[in-house]
């Protein structure tokens, strides 16, 4: 079990975290969950025992929806229970109740509504595990060792997934001792940006408010700038045709749910957005290359003025996204212009390497045969 101190990506400035475990994108925390979720089983088998397994990452990030994401994609049953609402240690055993079977009356406890009664295979989360108080903590030690408890156990096929926030920094959480800490595997959530993007796109996410999370990765976490508040504020911009337009309404929406300087950053990047905004699809079937360049030339500046690579580097993330998207299928006039646009004079050495690194490191067939032009890779030769 790694344990790192340092300022974890994501983090608000100035905090600095406990980081457990290997930091891993959405896909790869998914990946590496059901791996350890299958060789759990594989111990139960042999005779042994599940370990819980604790996800760890800043709030907002999607830890508790990947969880229950993977459970879903199995097919597993998905319990979900919050240990920081509990009070007392009732909350946990459950509650004794007067048995008068066989032999005479004794004391027995009721489970608690939230412990599972069917067999599974399932998923028992015990989400913001270190927001509990450190009785609680101390009293599930034997559940998340054993699946029992005195009063009762897990029903056989369930395993125990915990979520926790970082400890260090400004989390109202309760420090977790090694005893504890050694009862778990410990993976650590991050954000993926690329990830994020191409989720939202099939969510449905407004266009905009995904550009510019591909523009400003940097503000895109904070104290109150999460993942989860950018998709609710992106939300409420669906029926605004004109951001500029709208702009003091678009600070108020921003403000309610967002870091000042994400609302800052925002409204700055919305009044620049009159510029001749390229899409994937302009960009891969443009018909007329001279119309292409001058509207590149509009949109990334050139010509003596100041070349906007953040849009540039918008543009490849898109069309990345694009690209390697399920389902994409290569036009007649895609390797051309692909070709066009990363040998365009504007285009960084730095941006056409990390473009064609990320597109040849992937699985999908069509998008890395377009990059297998002899212009192209002569390019990237030289930039060896």
């Amino acid at each position: 079990m790694a344990r790192v101190r340092s300022a974890a990506i994501g983090s608000a400035p100035g905090q600095d975290h406990v980081v457990y475990g290997d930091r891993l994108g959405p896909a790869g925390l998914a990946r590496t969950l059901g791996r350890l979720l299958d060789t759990n089983v594989r111990r139960v088998e042999r005779g042994g025992a599940t370990v819980p397994i604790c996800v760890w990452g800043v709030h907002g990030i999607g830890k508790t929806a990947i969880v229950q994401q993977v459970c879903e994609a199995r097919g597993w049953a998905f319990g979900y229970v919050a240990p920081a609402q509990f009070e007392e240690m009732g909350d946990l055993h459950g509650l004794p109740v007067l048995d008068t079977d066989g032999g005479g009356p004794r004391t027995r406890f009721a489970a608690p509504d939230w412990v599972p009664r069917e067999p599974g295979p399932g998923v028992l989360l015990f989400d913001d595990l270190n927001r509990a108080d450190d009785r609680i903590l101390r009293g599930v030690m034997q559940l998340f060792q054993t699946g029992r408890m005195f009063s009762w156990e897990l029903p056989p096929g369930w395993q125990i997934v915990a979520t926790a926030n970082p400890e260090g920094g400004s989390y109202s959480v309760t420090s977790m001792d090694d005893a504890m800490l050694t009862r778990m595997l410990h993976l650590t959530l991050e954000l993926d940006v690329a990830e994020w993007a191409a989720w939202a796109k099939e969510r449905g996410i407004d266009r905009r408010g995904v550009d510019f999370v591909l523009a400003y990765p940097e503000v895109v976490t904070g104290r109150r700038t999460t993942p989860r508040s950018l998709v609710q504020f992106f939300e409420t911009l669906t029926d605004i045709e004109d951001l500029r337009a709208e702009e003091a309404l678009v600070r108020t929406l921003a403000a309610s749910t967002l870091d000042e300087v994400t609302v800052a950053s925002f409204l700055g990047w919305v009044r620049g957005s009159e510029v001749d905004a390229l899409t994937p699809e302009e960009v891969l079937d443009a018909q007329d290359p001279g119309a292409l360049e001058g509207r590149m030339r509009r949109m990334i500046g050139g010509d003596g003025g100041e070349v906007r690579l953040d849009r540039l580097g918008t543009l490849c993330s898109r069309l990345q996204e694009h690209l390697l998207a399920a389902g994409y299928e290569p036009g007649e006039r895609h390797g051309e212009n692909l070709e066009r646009f990363l040998l365009h004079p504007l285009m960084p050495a730095d941006l056409r390497m990390a473009f064609h690194r990320t597109v040849m490191s992937s699985k999908r067939d069509a998008a890395k045969e377009l990059l297998r032009r002899k212009a192209i890779a002569e390019r990237i030769l030289d930039a060896l």
